[in-house]
């Protein structure tokens, strides 16, 4: 049977050491670098106010403190530029704050996925919630988190994000494998591998950094043991509840995503990202698309 209760809550682990970023990340948290000049956390925080998710949990670790900097007040700044008659930069430092109720809880130890979620139990409470995870965003424009939170209305249980790629790049994410609905774009999921070698995938359609959860998902991770890498993997809860039966709470669904998403969890990703978030910027890609166009013919 569908849940009633309204998704209004997201959690968002941001404790992750950031090592691919180094030594950019020794004292500035990855979820800070900038994405032209938003840093990264801000377009998820933004995607999440968009899906009417307006409380919002940061699962944070040590020194991960300019994060929540970001979501407060600065009012040393806003005097500033409020007294150079800068408007329009004024509500661009005030957006971050204004986006929605921000909260934090510390991570103590970097413990996989699943013990971010855990770390989240007290303040969701007995409240469904999504999970979006703090280094890869989905373009506004591509409404995923709302036709998600859709689907679990309908269908009830929780619901993951998938996305087709390549089978060679299967080995960096969890892989389900799924049986069609009747409803276009959406599966059944059967079950979650987490990060397979190509040849024992289930599929090439992987799990990315965003799902809505039941509070149920709490008490199977709680039981869940470490899995890959001595964590404790969301994947891994995921897949109990989708083997158990529908009439014991079991049951997931997928949506499966085409469109726009962007990683900045590594270099090169990142790198595209800026990129193309440049070159949609119609301030910006009037003088940098010609630059990009001459710099990428005079390396031919």
């Amino acid at each position: 049977m569908p849940n009633s209760p309204l998704v209004t809550k997201a959690v968002v682990p941001v404790a992750g050491l950031g090592t691919r970023f180094l030594p950019a990340t020794k004292a500035i948290p990855k979820e800070m670098l900038p994405v032209v000049d938003k840093p990264a956390i801000q377009y998820v925080v933004e995607e999440a106010a968009a899906a009417g998710l307006h409380d919002v949990l940061l699962v944070t670790g040590r020194g991960k403190g300019a994060i929540e900097d970001h979501f407060d007040r600065a009012p040393e700044l806003e005097e500033a530029l409020a007294a150079k008659g800068n408007d329009e930069r004024l509500a661009r430092v005030r957006e971050p704050e204004e986006l929605a109720m921000i909260h934090t809880i510390r991570q103590g130890a970097p413990r996989g996925l699943g013990h971010a979620v855990l770390c989240a139990a007290r303040h969701v409470g007995d409240h469904p919630f999504a999970v979006l995870l703090g280094d890869d965003f989905i373009h506004l424009g591509d409404p995923l988190l709302q036709r998600m939170i859709e689907v679990r209305g309908q269908y009830g249980g929780p619901v993951v994000a998938l996305m087709q790629v390549d089978s060679d790049q299967v080995s960096r994410y969890g892989v389900v494998a799924a049986e069609p609905t009747g409803t276009d774009g959406v599966v059944t999921v059967t079950d979650l591998v987490e990060k397979p070698a190509p040849a024992d995938a289930p599929s090439n359609w992987i799990v990315i950094g965003r799902y809505v959860c039941d509070p149920a998902v709490f008490g199977v991770l709680e039981r869940t043991p470490p899995g890959r890498g001595g964590e404790i993997q969301l994947t891994d809860a995921l897949r109990t509840l989708a083997q158990m039966p529908a009439a014991d709470g079991g049951g997931v669904r997928g949506v499966q995503f085409r469109g726009r998403r962007f990683d900045t969890g590594n270099p090169v990703d990142y790198l595209r990202t800026i990129v193309q978030f440049a070159c949609e910027r119609p301030d910006i890609a009037a003088e940098f698309v010609p630059w990009l166009r001459k710099y990428l013919d005079d390396l031919a």
